[in-house]
């Protein structure tokens, strides 16, 4: 299990360590500024941190000594906005006019590319570009292939004006083949490194759509999507309309129904070495996003989806406005430790899967995003 948590808040990067048997908060870096993610890189420990400072834009540094010190590193770039860009927004209609595509607003994930490939790194941003990095995350190279299909032009965002790639997954025994889920835009799938790609939603549904554009997978709101590295094929989603599992990595989806107390939500994980089992945290509808009934939960499954525990032990059982954004859950590689962190700033800790949890703190700024460290 891991010792160390790595914390993206409103107001800086913030580490909490397990000394004695008890967690705390132990530093705080780029104190006052957006963090709104952090990566961990499992291959060789470094640590990166994407920040939004506002007036002055989005940066990305990286550590290789554990936060002691930090380098700047590059930020994806978009290609000039050209004027047949122009003609196929105009195209779009309303839902064109409220996208831009010409500028970096977010990193919005960060995902290490295979074992095989040291350096390499992922990036989705908002807006919805999906970027490459082979040198530590020094300079990007957009994915092409990808940004010029004339299918983007129908993305729009989902909470965010504009649409943004927010789920990477790396297939564990075939670095090529990698997964992205897009607000709202679908799932799309390479199995050639980028140079060909296939929309795989298909089985998911909008009904925030009219009914005859409902299931058309490019236009899908997947909030977020992991995968199993044990069995890379099974891939669960937490979809702006329910919970979705496939298992032929994205040729079909498949809903999960009967969750209680609410199938919404935007952050899931999955057991590492165990396809069956995942975890949520429900609220109530889009329109209304707080806990149902004010009691914070964790739902779990463990076979599949065919059914589904609520755990509460540790959590507020009333008057709970906790929400937990898309990377506010994490798991570590035993699939028995569980952190997530809140809206409201609050983290908690689990050791045994979620039957129960451990709050941390309630006091840190707005959490975007928990990670266990690299060990």
């Amino acid at each position: 299990m891991s010792d160390r948590i790595h914390v993206a808040t409103r107001k800086g990067l913030i580490t909490v360590d397990r000394t004695s048997g008890r967690w705390a908060v132990t530093r705080l870096d780029f104190e006052g500024s957006n963090c709104n993610l952090v990566l961990a890189d499992p291959r060789d420990g470094a640590l990166y941190a994407a920040l939004d400072h506002e007036h002055f834009g989005v940066k990305l540094h990286r550590s290789m000594d554990d936060g002691a010190t930090w380098t700047e590193g590059g930020v994806p770039m978009y290609p000039e906005f050209t004027a047949e860009d122009e003609q196929k927004q105009a195209a779009a209609g309303e839902i064109g006019a409220r996208r831009d595509f010409s500028s970096l607003s977010e990193i919005w994930e960060l995902t290490p590319g295979g074992t095989d490939q040291p350096g390499v790194l992922w990036a989705g941003t908002i807006p919805g570009g999906l970027f490459r990095s082979d040198d530590h995350g020094a300079s990007w190279q957009l994915i092409e292939k990808l940004w010029r299909r004339d299918e983007r032009w129908a993305w729009f965002g989902g909470g965010k004006d504009s649409p943004g790639i927010h789920s990477i997954a790396v297939h564990p025994a075939n670095s090529q083949h990698v997964t992205v889920g897009i607000s709202c835009g679908g799932v799309w799938v390479t199995e050639d490194g980028g140079a060909t790609w296939d929309v795989r939603a298909q089985g998911m549904y909008a009904d925030f759509l009219p009914p005859d554009e409902a299931n058309d997978p490019n236009v899908q709101d997947p909030h977020r999507v992991v995968q199993c590295r044990s069995s890379p094929n099974v891939m669960w989603a937490q979809h702006h309309n329910g919970i979705f599992r496939t298992t032929d990595s994205g040729e079909m989806w498949k809903e999960v129904t009967n969750v209680q107390p609410s199938s919404f939500g935007f952050a899931v994980v999955v057991h590492p070495n165990d396809p069956q089992t995942a975890w949520f945290v429900p609220a109530v509808k889009d329109e209304c996003r707080v806990p149902v009934g004010g009691k914070f939960v964790v739902t779990r499954t463990k076979d599949g989806g065919k059914s589904f525990e609520s755990l509460s032990d540790g959590f507020p059982a009333n008057h709970c406005y906790d929400i937990v954004f898309r990377h506010g859950m994490d798991i570590d590689d035993s699939g028995d430790q569980l952190v997530i962190g809140s809206s409201t700033g609050t983290l908690w800790v689990s050791e045994n899967g979620g039957d129960s949890w451990e709050c941390v703190t309630s006091n840190l700024p707005q959490i975007y995003c928990a990670r266990f460290a690299a060990t």
